[in-house]
């Protein structure tokens, strides 16, 4: 593996300000932001996201949005089950728990992939913009992880899945998105161009905001590791080698970029810990919020930030 691309990736602004505020909150330091500056830099950088994607959507043929609707339909699918089987095979969660942090894996991380985006651009690689309106897909993997209870001989969610897909399709991450998809497509390049310095100049600086936030919030997550039990440290860290691995093959098959492949490896690689959290306490209630949100804010994302985005590069790289 290039060892310069590791010290390129880990060194980059948003990365290296999630390790200091992680290392910070471990020590006591106090580096969340004030309460209501979260959400707004939240909804900056899904809006940013969905109107970069609608811009390069707005000129894509049919043709070329199959790939990736295929290759995102695969990773929801597949993703969610390979954790359910780690966890009830390897963990020896019971079927709701195991479920329910199936449900996380198979969604996807916003902030992974925007963070995914930010190293992209910074060395330059050509990506598909396109591919972020599959972040609106990322239901599916949520659907599957819950519907799985029902499969292993459980009792049917609480509200019906039709009931929690609904709530999900309208939660604010995916309309920011979608509205940003909308208006990126429909507006074009020319008329976007006037709002580009606040959109896309202003977007590094938002998202290096926004991770000492979430290193905040995952110290203190990575504090309730040892009660978690070591079983579900490993797989926490096993499942996006697993995941980011399918990932990057089915970008790799279907023909992507380098850029390309390498953000439909880290989709997979990913846990959600804002959409699927909410969809598991309303259909699934009973199942332990404490493993999945340990598991996948405190343990998996992490590890996506520090050593998966620069290893799967490296493959990503190598596949293309």
């Amino acid at each position: 593996m290039d060892t310069a691309l590791i010290v390129d990736t880990l060194l980059s602004a948003p990365v290296l300000a999630f390790a200091v505020a992680v290392l910070a909150g471990l020590a006591r330091f106090d580096l969340r932001l004030p309460d209501t500056l979260p959400p707004i830099l939240s909804t900056f950088l899904l809006f940013a996201i969905g109107l970069k994607g609608g811009r390069s959507m707005g000129g894509a043929s049919p043709l070329e949005l199959l790939g990736p609707l295929v290759a995102v339909l695969a990773i929801g699918v597949v993703a969610p089950l390979v954790a359910f089987a780690v966890m009830r095979g390897f963990v020896r969660l019971g079927r709701v728990d195991a479920a329910g942090v199936a449900a996380h894996y198979g969604a996807f991380s916003t902030v992974t992939f925007i963070v995914t985006i930010a190293v992209i651009e910074d060395r330059g690689l050509p990506f598909e913009g396109l591919l972020a309106g599959l972040l609106a897909f990322d239901f599916i993997g949520i659907v599957v992880g819950l519907a799985l209870v029902g499969a292993a001989g459980g009792t049917a969610t609480r509200g019906g899945l039709s009931g929690t897909l609904g709530r999900i399709l309208r939660g604010r991450s995916i309309a920011y998105i979608l509205s940003g998809l909308v208006i990126g497509a429909l507006a074009g390049d020319a008329r976007l161009g006037p709002i580009d310095p606040f959109f896309v100049g202003l977007f590094q600086g938002a998202l290096v905001l926004f991770l000492l936030e979430m290193g905040a919030i995952a110290a203190e997550r990575l504090r309730t590791v040892a009660a978690v039990g070591p079983r579900l440290v490993v797989a926490a860290i096993a499942l996006p080698l697993l995941n980011g691995t399918f990932g990057a093959g089915v970008g790799a098959l279907i023909g992507l970029s380098t850029g390309g492949v390498l953000i439909l490896a880290m989709l997979a690689a990913s846990s959600s810990y804002i959409a699927a959290p909410a969809a598991v306490r309303l259909a699934l209630p009973e199942a332990d919020p404490a493993l999945s949100i340990t598991a996948s804010l405190g343990l998996t994302f992490p590890f996506n930030l520090t050593v998966g985005i620069p290893l799967f590069l490296w493959v990503a790289t190598a596949l293309t």
